[in-house]
This record gives C-alpha cells, sequence and structure tokens, in this order.
C-alpha cells in the first residue's frame, strides 16, 4: 500500500520503508498526537519519537523488538502522556531537549543542536528550534541515496509554524529558526512529519514562508 502519512485515532498505522529504517506512524489519545516508531533495517533496533498517550497501543506496535530510546520532541503534556510507562516496561533511554527536559517525566539524556542521536547503525541529527517552546527539538535522517526527513513535532505543520500563543516574540524566534535550520539547509524533496495530522514535504511549504511571516502565525 502507498503511504499517505494519513491516520487518525483507532485507525491502522501507516508504514513507510526508508532506506536504513522503517517508519511506522500512529496516531494516539484525544488529541490526535502522532507517533513514530523507527526501526533500523540492519539490526532491529528501535527509537520511538513521542511516547505521546495509549501506552498499550504503542507496546504493542514497539513489539518483542525492545525498544532503546524515546525521543520526546518537546514539554507539552500531550507528547509524553505514555512515556513513564513505556520506559519503565521496555528499559530504553529517555532523550528530550535539554531546554525543555524539567518539566517532561522520565529523561535520561539531553541534546541540544547539532547532537545525533543513533538508532541502530542510523543516524538522527538534533535540530533545536526555539519558540513553540524554548526546548523543542526536530530530528533530521538523510536517507542514503534518498530524500532527507524530518519529525517536527509541533514546530512545523502543513500550512503554518507551531502555536506562539500570539506572543510576537516567540512566533519570530519560531519562524526565523524554522526558516535558517529547516528551509534554507534542505531542499524542496525534503518530507516531514509532524506531532498532529498530515505529512508534507519543505517544497509544498516554501511558496507560503512569506505569508507566514506577514500574519504572525
Amino acid at each position: 500500500m502507498t503511504y499517505t502519512g494519513d491516520v487518525s485515532r483507532g485507525s491502522a498505522p501507516a508504514v513507510r520503508e526508508l532506506t536504513g529504517l522503517t517508519m511506522t506512524k500512529v496516531s494516539v489519545g484525544e488529541m490526535d498526537n502522532n507517533a513514530y516508531l523507527l526501526r533500523c533495517t540492519a539490526d532491529g533496533s528501535q527509537l520511538l519519537i513521542d511516547a505521546a498517550n495509549d501506552a498499550p497501543t504503542l507496546l504493542g506496535l514497539i513489539g518483542d523488538g525492545g525498544l532503546a530510546t524515546v525521543v520526546t520532541t518537546h514539554r507539552h503534556w500531550d507528547h509524553h502522556g505514555a512515556l513513564a510507562e513505556v520506559v519503565r516496561a521496555t528499559g530504553a533511554r529517555s532523550v528530550a531537549g535539554a531546554d525543555d527536559a524539567a518539566e517532561i517525566p522520565v529523561v535520561t539524556d539531553t541534546v541540544g543542536d547539532g547532537d545525533t542521536i543513533t538508532v541502530g547503525d542510523c543516524t538522527l541529527e538534533v535540530i533545536h528550534v526555539v519558540g513553540h517552546t524554548p526546548g523543542s527539538i526536530v530530528l533530521l535522517y538523510r536517507e542514503p541515496g534518498g530524500i532527507a526527513h524530518l519529525w517536527t513535532g509541533d514546530s512545523l505543520f502543513p500550512g503554518g509554524v507551531g502555536n506562539t500563543q500570539k506572543d510576537p516574540q516567540r512566533f519570530t524566534s519560531l519562524i526565523n529558526d524554522v526558516s535558517a535550520k529547516l528551509f534554507d539547509r534542505l531542499p524542496d524533496d525534503t518530507w516531514f512529519y509532524p506531532g498532529h495530522g498530515k505529512d508534507s514535504t519543505l517544497g509544498r511549504e516554501r511558496p507560503h514562508l512569506a505569508e507566514w511571516r506577514e500574519r504572525g502565525w
């Protein structure tokens, strides 16, 4: 089945085969949070992005393969509601951005801009983007011989950057970071996977950057 990234709570997960990684996307919880399980195809190691809600569903997704790492993209409660239970059940290390870690349960390791996180023999680059929260992080995977992939949490969605509660300073910080660290660095075919809702590509969103900046949200 062709991957579309279109999932909803209670629907079947969506699976996408990347070079080096298998990604499974599932929607959980009353806010339809996306959680993403990455499995290294070389050794079966697994990493979960945002243990958002519904630990039984996430643990079922993880299965018998074990879980090496959980990465939490930012400190908002709806992105880590199942974190403690998942970590307790799997023994996984728990990673978060340094500036959000104090408000996330069970953080064992903190990361900052330019750090890397591995899953098997695959490497994810940490990109720190400030505005939605002080410690929000985006994960970048450069597919060998293929395209780049971004897991953006609530910092970038189809149609705009994340919510900054109408705070001009926070919005300016976020739009500047997203522009400089994502759009200016990566090509149009870069696919991104947000914390809620459907996926998109940088090329699809790039023509609207000036419009987003002008409207202020």
